[in-house]
């Protein structure tokens, strides 16, 4: 079976000679923790080479994500993994707790909330969110970019 977690689900086999880059990590469940989940990303992303605009709208995206669990979620810390393979960086961010309904789109002016997930559903090709599984309560939202990589001199 191809590599997968609960953060990430394998969608797609991975091919022989494919390299599939991760990397994760764990803050406390505070306003303070979403810059630096924007640090952590950016600096991750650097050092993979992706391009400066497609990493800066990783960034925004895991700016909104994290945003979204440390409000939206009842727990003391937020798990953050970024994957990137071939074109593909998936986003995952995980909360221990969730509400009834879990994450939603606001499109409206006047609504007080949720417009976050609509800039992440405008600027990703796709998201979405799953229940965890056997830890307990929690919620996993997630976000696909297309990608390139700087070219070498």
């Amino acid at each position: 079976m191809a590599p997968g977690n609960a953060l990430t689900p394998q969608l797609a086999p991975v091919c022989p000679g494919n390299v599939v880059r991760r990397y994760g990590f764990e803050l406390p469940a505070r306003a303070e923790s979403v810059g630096r989940a924007r640090k952590l990303t950016h600096d991750r992303l650097l050092r993979w080479d992706v391009l400066q605009g497609t990493s800066e709208t990783a960034v925004l995206v895991v700016s909104e994500l994290v945003t979204n669990a440390v409000v939206h979620a009842a727990g003391d810390h937020v798990i953050c993994e970024l994957r990137l393979d071939g074109d593909r960086l998936r986003i995952a961010v995980e909360d221990q707790g969730f509400g009834p309904t879990g994450p939603q789109l606001h499109r409206g002016a006047e609504d007080e909330g949720g417009r976050g997930l609509f800039l992440v559903d405008s600027v990703c090709t796709c998201w979405g969110a799953q229940d965890t599984s056997g830890y307990g309560p929690g919620r996993v939202v997630w976000a696909e970019l297309r990608v390139g990589a700087e070219q070498a001199c």
